[in-house]
């Protein structure tokens, strides 16, 4: 939808109720893309494109029913942006509602095309860069390249599968021929990203180390390699000693890559940049401290967050956690291997009436994705009619439309902005982390009361997790709380990160090949099964790696017994909690259910799954 202007309004004579009042019938099919008369009533899609249009709403997903939620709010959202002389298109502002994006919501019709510049900011670097290829466009279906060296067939299947994932529809590749030195000139031009300037300019900074510009651009080429690089986490380690290295290192799936090698008082010029930007007092170097900072990236805001800390005698710690939003994974993406989880909990958070959805768990240890898990669950709920109130420490994702409180602003802890939530009438309580028993009894009445609990807890495995739970719970309240616990619980997601096998260069055997009975009969596959599995060399899509992100793997327990039926779950949870798993109404999906699946769909190495049945 082309973006207004104060000008457009004045032209029309709208007056200022006019232009943050409703949105027309016209303008709210404009931004569907959908065509009306002048009557008001739909034309339906652009000629040619009716059949197409028509399947694609029968597959409307997820993303396209929050697009319609927001729809209207968003419409009067810019229309009162646009009377404050604030630009801000409707992509835009859908996008920070967690609506999805255009991609992943629109018609068929608008996935069938795009420009060079759509292509080369939605694909993944590794996808194209190492094949010395320009993404010319994509136009109905056929994606058009011009490539510096001949292609090989996996390389071009590579390339298409990975366009696909993304959710562009790619019927076919064409290749055009480009004068060689064209190509290779518009190749530097183009592909001239941070990845490849970082080394550049830290070289030129380094020998003229009092160059601010250099300092600052240097910085910025760091952040925008490090998302390149698909990096959670920068690590900064500054040692004052003569001998110490002084490393940059990113955490990249799961794995911290040292980088980039700065003397020490290179490193210390750009700790107190950082810390500057951060709002810090870079001038102490004894307390650890927190902040954080933003810059833009590809057409899109970027948080970070600054953790800073001492080290050894003078020196100092910098870690970095990169907040991309557009990392942040919808509910349908998270649970497409898990239907059947997600089915279910996508019921739990839209209960038909207050206090059907009961207390929700995601568990794991430190980095396996709980946050992640809690914001797919956030963005699911309808916030246009449902009052979420989420409570963190410290606030990762600003999220639209929902309240967000900070533990850490104003010495409260979890549980006392819990009790002050339950007096703001949410329907949805969503909490950070369980951390104590004071927490974990005030979750619970939050839950008893009526209110939706989702929270996120520190347990190795879904059983484990109730007895986590009971853990945090004073003796002298144990058996009321767990009554609550055995009252309240719906599920219990126990989750990790695990590997993903590269698909370009990963290779398929047989199962009798690779492991030996006890490891078949363990995961529980048969031994002429085809599977893929790790090629330690890699390809340059990986980062001869031979792995390329990372995947959800799940345990959960789904309690879907009837609340004058829960008897046996209280005694069960007080005497032994492996005594669950024998009650008709629960249901436990195993890690290796989860992982067999994995392992046959090619996403995870066979030997790897195996080891985590032991963890």
């Amino acid at each position: 939808m082309d973006q207004d202007t104060p000008q457009d309004y004045n032209e029309k004579d709208s007056s200022p109720a006019d232009v943050i009042g409703s949105p027309t019938a016209e303008e709210l099919d404009e931004a569907r893309g959908e065509k009306t008369d002048r009557r008001g009533e739909s034309i339906g899609p652009p000629a040619g494109h009716s059949e197409r249009r028509h399947g694609g709403d029968r597959r409307k997903s997820r993303s396209s029913i929050g697009r319609e939620r927001y729809l209207e709010m968003v419409m009067k959202e810019r229309a009162l942006f646009v009377q404050q002389g604030i630009s801000r298109t409707t992509e835009e502002l859908l996008t920070a509602a967690g609506a999805g994006s255009e991609q992943e919501a629109s018609t068929t019709e608008s996935r069938e095309n795009a420009t060079g510049d759509q292509l080369r900011a939605m694909l993944p670097v590794q996808a194209w860069m190492p094949l010395n290829i320009h993404l010319i466009s994509l136009d109905g279906g056929v994606l058009k390249i011009a490539p510096l060296d001949e292609m090989t067939d996996r390389q071009v299947e590579t390339l298409k599968a990975t366009a696909i994932r993304i959710g562009f529809h790619i019927a076919s590749i064409e290749m055009e021929l480009w004068d060689r030195a064209d190509l290779i000139q518009t190749l530097r031009n183009v592909h001239d990203i941070s990845a490849d300037r970082c080394e550049k300019t830290l070289g030129s900074w380094l020998n003229d180390i009092d160059n601010g510009l250099l300092l600052n651009q240097f910085m910025r080429d760091m952040l925008a390699e490090a998302l390149q690089v698909r990096a959670s986490d920068i690590h900064l380690l500054q040692d004052n000693a003569t001998d110490a290295p002084n490393w940059i290192q990113y955490r990249v799936d799961g794995d911290m890559t040292p980088m980039h090698l700065l003397p020490s008082d290179a490193m210390a010029r750009l700790t107190t940049l950082i810390k500057r930007d951060a709002g810090l007092n870079f001038g102490d170097r004894t307390t650890p401290k927190d902040g954080r900072f933003s810059f833009s990236w590809q057409g899109r805001s970027i948080d970070v967050r600054v953790a800073a800390g001492p080290h050894s005698q003078d020196g100092e710690k910098i870690t970095l956690r990169l907040l991309d939003r557009a990392n942040l994974k919808s509910f349908d993406e998270l649970f497409s291997k898990s239907p059947k989880v997600g089915e279910y909990l996508s019921k739990l958070l839209s209960p038909e009436i207050k206090g059907g959805g009961g207390f929700i768990l995601m568990s794991g240890p430190t980095g396996s994705g709980k946050s992640t898990t809690l914001y797919a669950c956030v963005l699911d709920i309808d916030r246009r009619r449902r009052h979420v109130l989420t409570i963190e420490d410290p606030i990762e994702y600003e999220m639209r439309y929902a309240t967000q409180w900070q533990v850490s602003q104003g010495g409260r802890s979890f549980a006392d902005l819990i009790r002050a939530a339950m007096r703001h009438d949410p329907d949805y309580i969503v909490i950070g982390e369980m951390r104590d028993g004071e927490t974990v009894e005030t979750a619970l009445k939050a839950a008893e009361s009526g209110h939706t609990v989702v929270s996120t807890i520190h347990a190795d495995t879904a059983l484990q997790t109730l007895e986590r739970l009971r853990s945090f719970m004073p003796t002298e309240r144990e058996r009321s709380s767990t009554y609550t616990l055995a009252q309240q619980i719906r599920a219990v997601l126990n989750q990790r990160l695990i590997k993903t096998l590269c698909h370009s260069c990963s290779y398929r055997k047989k199962a009798e090949e690779i492991l030996d009975d006890v490891k078949l009969k363990a995961l529980g596959l048969d031994k002429n099964e085809n599977i893929r599995v790790h090629n330690h060399n890699g390809c340059d899509l990986c980062g001869r790696t031979g792995i390329l992100g990372r995947t959800l793997l799940l345990e959960v327990l789904i309690v879907d017994i009837p609340l004058a039926q829960r008897d046996p779950l209280f005694r069960a949870l007080m005497s032994n909690v492996n005594d669950v798993l024998d009650l008709p109404g629960l249901t436990l999906i195993s890690r290796q259910d989860s992982l067999l699946s994995l392992v046959r769909d090619g996403l995870v190495d066979p030997e790897v799954a195996y080891s985590q049945l032991s963890m």
